[in-house]
C-alpha cells in the first residue's frame, strides 16, 4: 500500500473563528497551522461501524499549491459519505497523484476485537501518518478525540471531512480502498455480500449470518441484535 510519494499501511477539539460551511471542506484549517510554510497532514478512518473487515485510515498531505481553475475536481471532494461511488474512484487516484504525499493505515479485525475499535481507530490513523514518507509539522484528525503517540502536534475536528480539505481528502481515499479489498475478501468468503455492504450491517448481511454464522473476517466483540457476533458463534455450535 504504498504511492510513489508514500506508504501504505495519541482529546480536545479547536474551533476557528470564522465559520465554515459544511459540505464545503476548505484550506481555512490548514492554513491556520501553517501550511505551506509548514507539513500538515489531515487523517480520516473509516469501517469503524462494519461487523466485519478492518478499520482503515488514509492520511494526506496537500500540495504546496492548490489550483481550483486548473484542477476543477478539487470542488467535489467532501467527506466520502457524500460523494457517490464512481465519483470516490474517479477523486482517489487523482488525490493520490496530486498529493503532496498520501498513506493508509490498517488495523485488523483481531486488533479490534483486543483493543475494542475506538481504540483501533486511532490505530489505524497512527499507522497512516506514520506511514507518510513526508513527516508532518501537525495533523488534522476527523472526530472528537486525537490519536495517542502521534510524533507531532494535531487538532481533533468534529464533522471534519466536512470542513477540512486535506481530511475529506483522506476520507475519500480511505474508503476506496476499503471498498476495494472488501470486495476481495468478498471472493474469499462468499455468501455475505461483503461485496455489496462493505461489512455494513444491511438486512442482507444479517439473513447471511443467521444462515452461514460468522465468518473469520467478522468482528466477534461486535452485536448484532443485541447479541455478541462471539456469542452467536457459540450458540450456532451448540
Amino acid at each position: 500500500m504504498r504511492s510513489k510519494k508514500s506508504a501504505d499501511a495519541g482529546g480536545s477539539s479547536d474551533h476557528p473563528r470564522r465559520r465554515v460551511t459544511l459540505g464545503r471542506p476548505t484550506l481555512e484549517w490548514e492554513l491556520k497551522q501553517g501550511h505551506p510554510r509548514i507539513v500538515v497532514a489531515g487523517v480520516d478512518e473509516v469501517g469503524r461501524g462494519c461487523l466485519a473487515g478492518p478499520v482503515v485510515a488514509a492520511a494526506v498531505i496537500l500540495p504546496e499549491k492548490i489550483d481550483k481553475k486548473s484542477c476543477p475536481w478539487i470542488e467535489d471532494i467532501t467527506d466520502s459519505k457524500r460523494v457517490r461511488a464512481a465519483l470516490r474512484e474517479e477523486l482517489s487516484g487523482k488525490i493520490q497523484s496530486w498529493a503532496g504525499a498520501w498513506a493508509l493505515g490498517v488495523a485488523s479485525v483481531a486488533e479490534i476485537d483486543e483493543i475494542n475499535i475506538f481504540h483501533a481507530s486511532h490505530l489505524a490513523m497512527k499507522r497512516a501518518v506514520e506511514n507518510l514518507n513526508l513527516e508532518p509539522a501537525h495533523v488534522l484528525v476527523d472526530g472528537k478525540f486525537k490519536p495517542p503517540g502521534l510524533s507531532c502536534d494535531s487538532t481533533a475536528i468534529i464533522q471534519g471531512d466536512l470542513k477540512s480539505l486535506s481530511i475529506a481528502a483522506a476520507s475519500i481515499v480511505a474508503k476506496v480502498w476499503r471498498d476495494q479489498h472488501m470486495v476481495e475478501l468478498d471472493s474469499l468468503h462468499p455468501g455475505y455480500g461483503f461485496g455489496a455492504h462493505k461489512g455494513y450491517a444491511t438486512a442482507e448481511h444479517s439473513a447471511a449470518l443467521g444462515k452461514l454464522g460468522t465468518s473469520p473476517i467478522h468482528r466477534r466483540s461486535f452485536s448484532l441484535q443485541g447479541i455478541s457476533l462471539g456469542a452467536q458463534e457459540l450458540l450456532a455450535e451448540s
